[in-house]
């Protein structure tokens, strides 16, 4: 039998742009993930505070390991996300996704990015499954 983690390391695999960032693929469920990341020199803004499009993408990066975990392929078709605290230089972020409902091809997941104890974002997303089997 498959597990989820397995489908979700065939995606990881090749995920060239989260791993340029650093990120961590820590844990894997059905419909379920965490992933990490380190906030580097180059991923802070003007006011050195991390670009909220890197932590946007930590999201989206945790939310696309949760929704292909069913073995499924499935993409984003949408997303919003709510910034509530800046992260720093050095900062580990750590993203956890969640299922909130799953029919037929569609899901939402909700992210929540924290620092410590501290969330520093919430995302909800939109999945669309594009009904090709993922093959580990």
């Amino acid at each position: 039998m498959v597990t989820a983690r397995q489908y979700a390391e065939v995606m990881w695999a090749t995920d060239t742009a989260s791993k340029a960032l650093g990120m961590q693929l820590d844990d894997v469920g059905p419909g379920s993930a965490r992933v990490s990341m380190r906030v580097r020199e180059d991923m802070v803004n003007g006011w050195e505070i991390c670009h909220g499009g890197l932590i946007a993408t930590l999201a989206d990066s945790t939310f696309a390991v949760a929704c292909n975990s069913h073995g499924v392929v499935t993409v984003a078709s949408g997303f919003q996300v709510d910034f509530l605290e800046p992260a720093r230089l050095g900062d580990l972020l750590v993203a956890e996704a969640r299922e909130i409902a799953l029919r037929g091809r569609s899901g939402v997941y909700d992210v929540t990015v924290r620092r410590d104890d501290t969330v520093i974002a919430e995302f909800r997303g939109r999945s669309r499954s594009l009904g090709k089997e993922i093959v580990p």
